[in-house]
């Protein structure tokens, strides 16, 4: 898939999905292109507006003042979260290849990556919010923002993978599945880090 398809397809799928998603269906794009190319710069954007807002803002967790981290720590933390985004969307993309089998969708890797990225962009994108770095303002942008990232993903599986509707909602599902319970191991894996001290002293 040429560069500049691609880019218009990532552009597109924010504002006709269905297009977009079709016209990926016809192409078999090569994995480690679009990871290169497009997925590792999507995932830099949450680490990089997290870092830009904490250390100039600190974070708001509820609590009178802000969170404030020396900045060693808050670059620790951001390669951690750019590294658990990059782990996350690639697992994703293999076991979503993985499950094609089972639901009777195409197994082409890169399509996988190219699905997942798509489904992701409006996550990377909104994370602009970091850049004010109050939990609550947050999480009124990225719910209804992952919202529209899990409609991207049913819509994309069956359309992107050849696979009928009914098949493609019991495989978004699966994946959505899978998300939530790799979503909450991480936090679990954070908690259990940051208690043994490896990360910011909260007092936990």
């Amino acid at each position: 898939m040429g560069t500049e398809i691609y880019s218009h397809l990532l552009i597109r799928s924010l504002y006709q999905p269905i297009d977009a998603f079709q016209e990926l269906a016809k192409v078999e794009p090569s994995p480690m292109g679009v990871l290169f190319r497009y997925t590792i710069w999507l995932l830099l954007l949450p680490p990089i507006f997290s870092l830009i807002g904490a250390a100039n803002f600190g974070w708001r967790l509820g609590a009178d003042e802000p969170l404030l981290l020396p900045t060693n720590s808050l670059v620790l933390i951001s390669i951690g979260y750019f590294l658990a985004l990059v782990f996350g969307l690639i697992t994703t993309a293999i076991i979503s290849s993985w499950m094609a089998a089972t639901y009777g969708a195409s197994a082409n890797f890169g399509k996988h990556v190219a699905l997942i990225t798509i489904v992701g962009e409006p996550l990377a994108i909104a994370s602009v919010i970091h850049l004010f770095p109050d939990v609550f303002v947050n999480l009124l942008v990225l719910i209804p923002t992952m919202m529209w990232s899990m409609y991207l993903l049913y819509k994309g599986v069956p359309i992107v993978l050849d696979t009928p509707p009914e098949r493609g909602m019991l495989m978004a599902s699966s994946l959505v599945g899978w998300l939530l319970v790799a979503a909450v191991s991480l936090l679990g894996l954070s908690m259990a880090l940051w208690t043994l001290g490896v990360g910011p002293l909260l007092g936990v």
